[in-house]
């Protein structure tokens, strides 16, 4: 826990003089999403409300909006812990998905589009493949997604993708391989990016509809196994 609090401590600037448990939300659900805090892991009131400099009430509103979120769960007379999901709730969150990024893709509009997130994300990617970071090329992808939901230029569909995608983050922690998981889609990113940048919207929506399919089977599989293993 000692290793998580240290980063975790540098975010405390991000709150600034009016620190509201909306933030400390934000800041907890972007480290869940970063993979910093894993299923399963109890969040300690006093660790956490000492890194960022906010008071146990603050810390218990953040800690319940994230409940709500599905990001956490309070077990009583044990505390709060990262949620571990279920083979169903990982099938729900293709579905959401699905029906989410497919229609940002459809509901572009005319070319050019503005794709300078995406490609820094696939840079990202790349850059973190090279180095044999597998949890690195995890955490890019979820900003290409991340990116290309922004291209709706929607703060509430933002907003609900951002859970959604911590929410993933959760399921592919507890992936054995996660090479054998994430390298694919390394070059799938880069031809979606590709044909965005052409201009190729319906293509590219057949694209990603495959895509996140294929995902969804594959990472279904592997937490089903390694559910079916723990259990």
């Amino acid at each position: 826990m000692a290793d998580q609090l240290t980063p975790l401590a540098d975010d405390r600037a991000l709150l600034g003089r009016t620190s509201t448990a909306e933030r400390v939300a934000d800041i907890l659900r972007s480290r869940i999403a970063e993979g910093y805090f894993p299923p399963g892991t109890r969040l300690s009131e006093d660790g956490i409300g000492g890194a960022l400099g906010v008071s146990r009430n603050t810390l218990r509103e953040a800690f319940r909006l994230l409940t709500h979120e599905r990001l956490l769960v309070h077990e009583l007379n044990r505390g709060v812990f990262v949620r571990v999901l279920t083979v169903e709730d990982v099938e729900d969150i293709y579905r959401v998905r699905r029906l989410v990024e497919c229609a940002v893709v459809r509901g572009l509009g005319d070319p050019p589009y503005a794709v300078d997130g995406l490609a820094a994300a696939v840079e990202e990617g790349g850059r973190a493949a090279r180095e044999g970071d597998w949890k690195g090329v995890s955490t890019a992808n979820i900003h290409f997604h991340r990116a290309l939901v922004a291209l709706a230029g929607s703060d509430r569909t933002d907003e609900v993708m951002r859970s959604v995608f911590a929410e993933l983050r959760l399921a592919f922690h507890v992936v054995d391989d996660p090479r054998r998981l994430h390298e694919p889609y390394l070059t799938r990113n880069r031809q979606l990016l590709h044909t965005l940048r052409s201009g190729e919207r319906d293509h590219a929506e057949n694209l990603l509809a495959t895509y996140l399919d294929d995902s969804r089977e594959g990472l279904v599989k592997v937490y089903a196994r390694r559910v079916a293993d723990a259990g």
